[in-house]
């Protein structure tokens, strides 16, 4: 390669950094850092301004791999779920199968609201029963859902590790979510919200989020996706982090929460 070519390429890829958000090549926090030290997870987080103009990252390698998004998935689904009338909205039930699971609060009629609340999987599997693989392909796509592969189970493709996506993605898909860009009804985008309501403080914050967690999966993989809406905006972040025992499970919120509470967040 001659000395005009590489001068090419330079102009060329400076011209593309222009239009890339301030916050993309943000270094490594050391309050992030500290965060997940203290608490002792291998894992990734990610915190980002509505408008990507600041990121505060911990592990940019990591959150750059992608996962399976295990129940972190209920949030696209909803808005599919509803936008393709496999449910009408928050308070709609879908009756138990009578079927025992081990999760005690999945042994019993749900509503959307109540399953998504307690992450129930055969609710959501019925749900996309009620749905079928063509519209999930073109949501999919539409959203930029990771690597926006289903596999060939209609009930499992977001638990089997066919589904994948990064932490980096998940902030990306949350901003399309809070935004509403993404080609779902404005009743849609209200009711997932409503029902991702985890925490309100009175006139600090509203946290809005969802846990998953990939068990089927021989590396199990922990997260916590979501935003925090505060009188000085809104905030992105995603979590993952190994699970070796149940006793992990915790850790995740503990660590989006700890993170945002260093940054000054909430």
């Amino acid at each position: 390669m001659n000395t005009a070519h590489r001068a090419s390429i330079k102009t060329v890829l400076f011209s593309l950094l222009l239009f890339l958000p301030v916050g993309l090549f943000a270094q490594e926090d050391a309050d992030l850092r500290r965060a997940a030290k203290a608490l002792g997870v291998k894992g990734t987080i990610v915190i980002e301004s509505l408008d990507g103009s600041t990121r505060y990252i911990f592990n940019q390698k990591r959150a750059a791999t992608r996962y399976s998004p295990a129940s972190t998935f209920k949030i696209p689904n909803t808005l599919i779920a509803i936008e393709t009338g496999a449910i009408g909205g928050a308070d709609d039930t879908i009756r138990w199968d009578g079927v025992t699971r081990g999760i005690d609060n999945w042994n019993r009629d749900q509503t959307l609201r109540s399953a998504f609340q307690v992450s129930c999987v055969w609710f959501y599997q019925e749900l996309a029963r009620r749905v079928g693989f063509p519209p999930y392909e073109r949501f999919l796509q539409a959203m930029k859902y990771g690597n926006r592969v289903t596999g060939d189970s209609l009930t499992l493709f977001w638990l089997n590790d066919a589904l994948k996506i990064s932490a980096l993605e998940q902030i990306r898909v949350l901003r399309g979510v809070v935004r509403e860009e993404f080609p779902f009804r404005t009743d849609a985008y209200a009711t997932l919200k409503r029902i991702m309501v985890a925490e309100e403080k009175m006139d600090s914050y509203v946290l809005y989020g969802k846990t998953g967690w990939s068990v089927r999966l021989r590396q199990q993989i922990g997260w916590y996706v979501g935003y925090a809406e505060t009188p000085a905006g809104v905030w992105l972040f995603a979590v993952n982090l190994d699970i070796t025992s149940e006793a992990d499970l915790p850790l995740r919120k503990q660590l989006a929460l700890d993170a945002l509470k260093a940054k000054g967040i909430l």
